[in-house]
């Protein structure tokens, strides 16, 4: 029989702090404080430092504009002297011995010989590792060493998990910087969006961590966007399922990329505010046994869509109609959104600033691939999404909503729900867009 040590039970937390949190020597302190707090938080990934105030510049924006000046063979002293400052006044807020000279002499040669963009907006989370690395004690890993891309500039996913897991394995606690990594020539390459959380999300999968904390400046997810909405209800716990499902109509929520490795492991992420540490945020899970504290988990929503209305009678015995339709669509290099139907109609709803410059090209071709009975256009529809696992075990939502957005005298030009019963699609003009919302929102929350 096995006997665990203590280290076998321990948990491992990867956690990932934004710019906002590292922006200055006092955020520094409270991610320090943080960090410290749980024994358990091993392996950490820094941004660039945010702004520190609304009118500041952040670090990554100061690189950007020093580097332009750089591949123009233009001075850029003045605005390097400014970067390295930025840096000198966190590190002199936070007591270190520490000097940057050395790094900052390599950026200035690199600069002036060209090394690339991704090289200039990599250098704000380069140096800020080795700042947090220095100030928690932890040590530091260069990202390039241990993050890789081919050389077409793909992330190579397998070789950086051998690379990255072998690291970690030997390495108790460490500062991986995050958005950047290295092409096979050693040449530097930054994730294209999102690049502090994909990195986050890498370095926990290759831990094998228990949890990936992302510390932010909000307490986790809303359930509406709070421009709309005064003071919307926080998510306890949302699955992936509902997230891709909000985050796909608009929602402000973690990149796509920025889950997948996590989520193929199983491994929850937990939304946290580096200034309100004692807030539980959002824990974002594969499935949940938990019940929701409401019918819906979220509201979300984007304006200007073009409903491609499309009649014909007997649509519904021809075979290859559908197909014959969206082919249209395709060749054109327009996405649809939804394709509800009925027996002699057909409904394409897609983004308005991607149909319209091709509309009558578009409409032409589908009169002649179906030879419809009448083509109608509805344009500035605005899709709303109302999102929760809780929806399966509750009947009448649908009529609930209409009812809901009658009593506001809005007008429904559409409504389509999932087979999985996660979601509801509403279509309404967008002048009701806000008010439907709201309208929506009060229908499941009691306030």
């Amino acid at each position: 029989m096995r006997t665990y040590k203590q280290e076998d039970m321990r948990m491992i937390k990867v956690v990932k702090f934004g710019g906002s949190s590292l922006a200055s020597a006092e955020q520094f302190k409270k991610v320090g404080d943080i960090i410290k707090a749980d024994a358990d938080r091993r392996y950490v990934v820094p941004s660039a430092p945010g702004k520190r105030f609304k009118e500041d510049t952040k670090v990554t924006d100061m690189l950007y504009k020093c580097y332009a000046l750089a591949e123009e063979g233009k001075p850029f002293d003045k605005e390097l002297k400014e970067i390295k400052e930025r840096y000198m006044e966190i590190i002199h807020g936070l007591k270190l011995k520490l000097s940057l000279d050395e790094e900052f002499t390599v950026i200035r040669k690199n600069f002036a010989a060209k090394a690339g963009k991704d090289y200039a907006a990599s250098r704000g989370e380069y140096l800020n590792g080795i700042v947090m690395a220095n100030y928690i004690g932890y040590e530091f890993i260069d990202a390039a060493t241990v993050i890789f891309f081919d050389k077409n500039g793909a992330f190579d996913a397998d070789k950086t998990q051998k690379v990255l897991s072998a690291k970690l394995a030997k390495t108790e606690r460490a500062v991986i910087p995050g958005f950047y990594g290295a092409k096979p020539d050693a040449s530097v390459k930054t994730f294209s969006r999102g690049g502090s959380d994909v990195t986050g999300s890498i370095v926990a999968k290759a831990a094998s961590a228990n949890v990936y904390e992302n510390w932010t400046d909000v307490s986790g997810f809303l359930m509406a966007d709070p421009r709309l909405i005064e003071n919307p209800k926080g998510i306890t716990i949302i699955t992936y399922k509902e997230l891709r499902e909000l985050s796909y109509m608009g929602a402000s929520v973690l990149h796509e990329d920025a889950i997948f490795p996590v989520r193929k492991e199983g491994i929850p992420i937990n939304i946290r505010n580096t200034n309100a540490p004692e807030d539980a945020g959002t824990m974002i899970v594969e499935n949940t046994c938990h019940n929701p504290e409401h019918i819906i988990t979220g509201i979300a929503g984007k304006k200007d869509f073009v409903a491609i209305n499309i009649e014909k009678d007997m649509m519904n015995s021809e075979i290859g109609f559908g197909r014959k339709v969206l082919q249209v669509f395709e060749e054109n290099g327009i996405s649809f959104e939804h394709m509800p139907s009925g027996i002699d109609t057909m409904t394409i709803v897609v983004h308005k600033d991607e149909f319209i410059d091709k509309e009558q090209k578009v409409l032409a071709e589908l009169h002649r691939a179906v030879q419809p009975d009448s083509i109608d256009l509805e344009a500035d529809i605005a899709l709303i999404a109302v999102v929760g696992r809780g929806m399966r075990n509750n009947s009448g939502i649908a009529s609930n909503i209409l009812g809901a957005l009658a009593n506001a005298k809005i007008n429904i030009k559409m409504i389509d729900q999932g087979s999985s019963e996660l979601n509801i699609i509403i279509g309404v003009r967008n002048r009701y867009f806000e008010d439907a919302i709201r309208a929506i929102y009060d229908l499941f929350i009691q306030k």
